[in-house]
């Protein structure tokens, strides 16, 4: 992989600082202005990376290397550092908590409204969005993490007192978001023969069966599922048709937002008053992708390790975990029909039951197949492969990897991107939500894949994929000017698509970041895939080696000082590679080959000796 994350994300820090931070302010607000979603990702931009990446760590100052000094340097010191971000995580809260105490939510600038519509009221863009109850739980749980971890590196009562205010406000924020990704679950049960139903039949069905024998499989592979969503008692999503009935279906995920007539989630944590919904009850393939990559750092092994969640906060991502399950199990049981020809996900564009079509929901539905190929013992090579095509092919779509003509319609997904259309409980459009994510979705999804591959061309291929992605984004960086090394200018790798913008999108930057990470924890975290043969090769030669070793302490080779101290070192460089021959076979072997060339010269000195050469 040529990607470099930990240099990239300093240089993201460095720009990001240089653009935010003036006259020893942050400075809020991008191209959107400002919201409580763009100011998240404007500030997850920095902690993002500080708390997932060991080696990029804020929160302590005595871990502080030189390099994000240097990055970092106009917000101040190693010691400066932390404890000004302090200051800027808690002007964020209190920016967005209203006179009462409750958190606020609201899209704000986000959104837009529908094509021909009036301007949108300051009640529509106040209203939740699941969008920032994902982005909050991201953010709240990094600022938790920061708060434990710097906590033990100072003693002074007026930061301590300003760490504890802190904490205690991302605390009711984040129970806040669970509450509200809660009571944004939607369950939406159709038949068979409705517009709905017939639209996903069609998605599903690449075999052409009859409709009577497709609808029957599907029920079956979702049996569990459907008798599962009994268990859903609070919040929203609960299932009050009878899916019992032979000729129903459904869909399962998150609205955009809370859920017209959603009930209030009973908790014992202040989190203020729980706004009504207005969202039609419908999942939205954006938003629940979103929803359940935000599930997944309330589950995560740092959130466990540093007891990020208290009592209550377990007790509600229980609740959504269980909701996480069951929408992952019915999309990747759609997404990865068991037909002869073709998965329903490999049939390019993704098409929802709504009408809606677009390259981008197959993208977005990936993730949600790859999580389900993976709990349910099905992540083999051979089916991960097959994702891994469908990314290639997504690639040359976008025109990222392939010679683009101006005016292609494929340019649209870039800038100005997808406009999601979100209805009310009427599914009447009250308001549009623009997602331009693309190449960035599509770089984590690669690098993310080829992490589970262990197919080494296969995983050669994605990663190269990969590379060919970041080298688009890098078009795609603002040039020049103080918000130079942020994204977005999408003119940079279309010529003439767009304008060079005159500030940031906290949004695409954010989840380049974001991706970086996914890279970089690829690099840090997970054990280099096994290849067998090579493992076995490797096994052979320490067997080898080994043999030989035991041979020569038969012989009595190594009597006298110097002897002992090449045998001890010979024994811990065996114990080394047996150690390494799992993991990373190939250096096993490496060391191997080289105990095996020091072993021949001993033989071959002793043999000497004997014959008196």
């Amino acid at each position: 992989m040529r990607i470099q994350p930990r240099q990239e994300i300093l240089d993201i820090w460095r720009a990001t600082v240089r653009s935010c931070w003036q006259n020893g302010e942050w400075h809020w607000g991008g191209r959107s202005g400002s919201n409580s979603i763009s100011d998240a990702e404007q500030l997850l931009t920095l902690l993002l990376p500080a708390t997932k990446v060991p080696v990029l760590s804020l929160d302590d100052p005595d871990r502080t290397d030189e390099e994000i000094l240097d990055a970092l340097g106009s917000i101040g010191g190693a010691i400066e550092i932390p404890r000004r971000l302090v200051g800027v995580m808690s002007d964020y809260f209190t920016r967005y908590t209203d006179d009462a105490g409750t958190p606020i939510f609201g899209g704000g600038s986000y959104l837009t409204p529908v094509d021909g519509g009036p301007d949108l009221s300051e009640e529509q863009r106040s209203l939740d969005i699941v969008d920032s109850f994902a982005v909050s739980i991201t953010l709240t749980l990094a600022t938790i993490g920061f708060v434990k971890v710097y906590r033990g590196s100072t003693q002074r009562r007026d930061l301590l007192a300003q760490l504890d205010r802190l904490e205690s406000m991302a605390s009711v924020r984040l129970t806040a978001a669970m509450v509200g990704l809660l009571r944004s679950f939607s369950t939406f049960v159709f038949t068979s023969s409705d517009e709905y139903g017939v639209r996903l039949c069609d998605m599903v069905n690449q075999d052409e069966v009859p409709r009577r024998e497709l609808v029957a499989a599907l029920r079956e592979q979702l049996r569990d599922t459907m008798a599962s969503l009994r268990s859903v008692v609070i919040g929203s999503g609960r299932v009050t048709e009878d899916l019992d009935n032979s000729d129903m279906l459904f869909e399962c995920g998150w609205s955009w937002g809370i859920i017209a007539g959603a009930e209030e989630v009973p908790t014992t944590e202040p989190i203020g008053r729980q706004r009504e919904g207005s969202a039609e009850n419908a999942p939205y393939l954006y938003f629940t992708v979103i929803a359940m990559d935000a599930i997944d750092d309330l589950n995560s092994e740092r959130t466990r390790l540093l007891g990020l969640l208290n009592e209550e906060q377990q007790r509600l991502s229980r609740a959504l975990q269980l909701r996480w399950e069951l929408t992952r199990t019915y999309w990747a049981t759609v997404a990865t029909f068991d037909n002869r020809r073709r998965w329903p996900i490999e049939d390019v564009p993704w098409r929802t039951t709504d009408g809606d079509r677009t390259d981008y929901y197959t993208l977005q539905a990936t993730s949600l197949a790859v999580k389900g190929l993976l709990a349910g013992g099905r992540g083999a090579d051979e089916e991960l492969g097959r994702i891994a095509a469908v990314l290639v092919e997504l690639a040359q779509r976008a025109r990222i990897t392939r010679r683009a003509a101006p005016d292609e319609p494929a340019l649209l997904l870039h800038a100005p991107g997808k406009r999601v259309t979100l209805n009310d409980d009427t599914s009447k459009p009250i308001m549009t939500w623009n997602v331009n994510e693309f190449s960035t979705v599509l770089l984590q999804r690669a690098a993310s894949v080829a992490g589970l591959l262990s197919n080494a061309r296969q995983r050669s291929e994605l990663l190269e994929l990969a590379d060919e992605v970041w080298d688009h984004l890098l078009l795609r960086r603002i040039p020049d000017g103080q918000h130079s090394g942020l994204w977005d200018h999408a003119g940079g790798a279309f010529p003439g698509l767009a304008s060079v913008p005159e500030a940031p999108s906290w949004y695409l930057t954010e989840r380049v970041v974001q991706a970086l990470v996914n890279a970089g924890q690829l690099l840090w975290e997970r054990p280099f895939p096994r290849a067998g043969g090579l493992a076995a090769y490797a096994q052979d030669l320490i067997d080898e080696a080994e043999y030989l070793f035991d041979r020569e302490l038969m012989r009595g080779t190594f009597a006298g000082t110097a002897m002992q101290r090449s045998m001890r070192s010979i024994r811990s460089s065996l114990r080394r590679a047996q150690v390494l021959v799992d993991d990373r076979p190939g250096t096993a072997a490496a060391l191997a080959n080289s105990l095996l060339l020091l072993l021949n010269d001993v033989t071959t000195g002793q043999q000497k000796a004997s014959e008196g050469i």
